[in-house]
């Protein structure tokens, strides 16, 4: 079946199955492979991507239920000429550790200050919901509180 979407700006034509998860739809038919599996029952958030601005977890996303609709992949978050503020702040704040989760994390915090952008310590921890097997939360926490120009301890 063919399912007519945007992936990073431009349209795309997903030829697989209504059922197919969207991950795999973008990783094996787009190559976009910097959204990652990690669990496959969106608990980890490895597969983070935003559809229509919100963040999903791809994994459990059938790609029939993304038709029309416009999907950012890390891949569309930032360029190596002209990083995403947040991907500039990981670096700054030594936040990657193995990495891996790192898009993921990242997605969520970019869809967090799109709808706060000036987070409090409470709406990070609940927005970050992604699973760190490195434990770099409190990197990812400074990370974004530099990016809203806040201060890590804010309260609401």
């Amino acid at each position: 079946m063919a399912i007519e979407t945007s992936v990073n700006g431009k349209p795309v034509t997903f030829h697989v199955d209504d059922d197919t998860p969207l991950l795999w739809a973008l990783r094996e038919e787009l190559r976009l492979t910097g959204t990652k599996f990690g669990c496959g029952i969106a608990a980890c958030g490895a597969c983070s991507v935003h559809v229509d601005g919100e963040v999903v977890r791809s994994c459990s996303v059938p790609v029939g239920t993304v038709a029309g609709k416009s999907i950012t992949t890390i891949e569309g978050l930032g360029t190596p000429e002209a990083p995403h503020a947040l991907q500039t702040a990981w670096i700054a704040h030594q936040v990657p550790q193995c990495g891996y989760c790192q898009s993921g994390q990242l997605m969520a915090a970019a869809a967090l200050l799109s709808h706060s952008p000036r987070p409090t310590d409470a709406q990070i921890d609940a927005a970050m919901t992604n699973i760190c097997r490195c434990a770099t939360y409190v990197r990812i926490r400074e990370a974004i509180h530099a990016v809203a120009g806040t201060s890590a301890g804010a309260v609401a």
